[in-house]
């Protein structure tokens, strides 16, 4: 039925667009994509366990090198969009960054398969001393982390618009395609983060390392081959540059006419062309940053096409291009609050697992089955999925009607609830690991844990509120920056505001990198002992998450004053139906 509507539907669309296959392209894109999240989540998120255990890495040395791979692969997606929209489109590079991801988890099963590419075993040399890995094994580790990240940066902003360009959006059955599309690819996503973050890893951490990372390898070639197998029948879209071009070209403009004096009547004054062509809504001028006003005065070196375009846009640009970077400028500073929110965030990816690796993670006591220490983070994830739906469907409603806000509250609103619970997730950390180090240091343990320490009896389930709340608050916060980089990016720039949020977390993983260095710098050789150290019994890793949570408390205090300082991007709206089907006509396909 569906096949036939859209055969109905294309003979009205004019020949010189494409043949958009839609339903058929989508098992082969989200084929793609489930078999790459299943090869390569939970790998990620087991990879400390990995460091420290087979490559005999101390807990610091381990959280550092994968804050800054987290780091690294989230900031590459920046240079991947630019790539992508301005030189190869976004085929090419998912098909680049597919095989550099296939490899990466090659290389990295091989250090599990080949003895000689890792260090050996503590406790099976001369001495019961762990070497750690020569110069070389080091190499040929990092070069499989440097390939992930050339695929990450390739995959992550691409993968989703690359599906979407497979539907016609001025039909209707291309339309409900593409919201098909987008349930179909999120419930693939949480298939594959579930799988992954319990059978992968509970292969990696309880069978044997070498299945464990060989059968993600696979599943990366898995998902090489469906991608490619669909081939003939993509449409793929040419790049038509990027708009990073037209922020530069005010910011030179504005700097080049910095000695002129802005008009006193700048709407009937300054340049006010708009491309017939344009897909961005009509944004009205407005004083805050007017320096960059100057871009847009005409002088008498300034000259004008016929089609009313200026001949040099490096000297001359409207106010429609002025008004676009300030919503860039205008979303920075709350941008920037971002960075230090994650940062709490991210220790429940890395010392979290640490902390259930010296917990009791049997699920019953007296049974020999324990919870992998990485799959923990899983209930963070249930968390959000579960709590997404609620809110959407339930407490918006309940809110829309006291607020009269058509979102229950606005997308500012919705992000300070998140750092609230940011602070309350860092407190109770800190509640939960003080308990369980105690019981570690006064009551019988479990065993000990190689090259960390005794094994305290508290369960690990006491993890779990400390990762619920985390999952709400990345519920609040983490979608509320996605929703409000949609909303204020002028709408050209989607994809890089998309960017822009990677970036956020890029930052707030190399920022938690340098914070764990600095506080094991510091602490090291104070009275209470190093607050990060090997053993968590002999350290005050309650103290180091205080210190995070104080850190979000000044954050939250920023964003306040930033968020009261904000005005929302005020236009002309046209509808995201209208602006895509206006951008249409312009695409280039091949």
């Amino acid at each position: 039925m569906k096949e036939a509507m859209e055969e109905t539907e294309q003979k009205v669309i004019t020949c010189d667009e494409p043949n958009y296959r839609g339903y058929r392209a989508m098992p082969f894109v989200l084929g793609n994509e489930t078999f790459e999240k299943l090869g390569t989540l939970g790998t990620s998120s087991n990879l400390l366990v990995y460091l420290t255990t087979v490559f005999n890495m101390n807990s610091i040395t381990a959280t550092n090198l994968v804050n800054i791979f987290n780091g690294t692969c989230n900031f590459g997606s920046l240079l991947g969009a630019f790539l992508c929209d301005t030189y190869f489109g976004r085929y090419k590079t998912l098909g680049l960054a597919c095989i550099s991801s296939f490899l990466g988890m090659l290389i990295l099963a091989l250090t599990a398969a080949i003895s000689k590419l890792r260090p050996p075993p503590c406790g099976t040399g001369d001495s019961n001393s762990c070497v750690g890995p020569t110069a070389g094994q080091m190499a040929f580790l990092l070069s499989a982390f440097a390939l992930l990240v050339v695929g990450a940066s390739g995959i992550r902003p691409c993968n989703l618009a690359f599906g979407v360009d497979q539907f016609n959006p001025k039909t209707e059955s291309g339309k409900r395609g593409i919201g098909s599309f987008f349930n179909w690819y999120y419930l693939s996503y949480t298939f594959a983060m579930m799988v992954s973050l319990t059978i992968i890893v509970y292969v990696q951490s309880d069978v044997s390392w070498v299945w464990g990372l060989a059968i993600p390898a696979f599943l990366m070639f898995c998902s090489c081959s469906v991608f490619f197998i669909g081939t003939r029948i993509y449409v793929m879209v040419i790049p038509q540059g990027s708009p990073f071009t037209s922020v530069v070209q005010v910011i030179v403009a504005a700097i080049k006419k910095r000695k002129v004096k802005l008009p006193e009547q700048q709407s009937i004054s300054l340049y006010t062309y708009i491309p017939s062509d344009s897909i961005n809504s009509k944004l009205p001028s407005t004083d805050q940053f007017r320096y960059l006003n100057k871009a847009s005065i005409i002088t008498l070196e300034d000259q004008i096409n016929p089609d009313g375009s200026a001949k040099n846009p490096w000297r001359l640009s409207s106010t429609q291009q002025v008004e676009e970077v300030k919503c860039v400028v205008r979303v920075l500073p709350i941008w920037a609050s971002g960075i230090i929110y994650y940062v709490a965030i991210v220790q429940q990816q890395t010392y979290m697992v640490f902390q259930a690796l010296q917990s009791d993670r049997h699920l019953i006591r007296n049974n020999s089955f324990e919870i992998p220490a990485a799959s923990y983070v899983l209930f963070s994830m249930l968390t959000l999925t579960i709590w997404i739906p609620i809110y959407d469907r339930i407490v918006v409603p309940m809110l829309r009607r006291f607020t009269k806000h058509k979102n229950g509250i606005t997308v500012l609103q919705k992000m300070a609830i998140g750092m609230v619970l940011a602070i309350l997730t860092m407190l109770v950390s800190a509640l939960v690991e003080g308990k369980r180090r105690e019981l570690a240091l006064n009551k019988p343990t479990l065993g000990v844990v190689p090259r960390k320490g005794a094994i305290s009896s508290m369960s690990g389930l006491w993890l779990v509120p400390q990762l619920a709340l985390a999952g709400l608050s990345e519920a609040f916060n983490l979608v509320g920056q996605i929703e409000f980089f949609y909303m204020e990016f002028p709408e050209n720039m989607k994809s890089i505001g998309g960017s822009f949020f990677l970036l956020g977390i890029a930052l707030s993983s190399y920022l938690s990198s340098f914070l764990v260095t600095i506080v094991h710098k510091v602490t090291g050789g104070d009275a209470t002992g190093d607050w990060l150290a090997q053993d968590l019994n002999k350290a005050r890793l309650d103290y180091f998450y205080y210190l995070v949570a104080a850190l979000e408390v000044i954050n939250l205090g920023y964003f306040l004053v930033c968020a009261k300082w904000y005005k929302y991007k005020d236009s002309d709206s046209i509808s995201p139906d209208a602006a895509l089907e206006k951008v249409q006509p312009e695409k280039h396909f091949v």
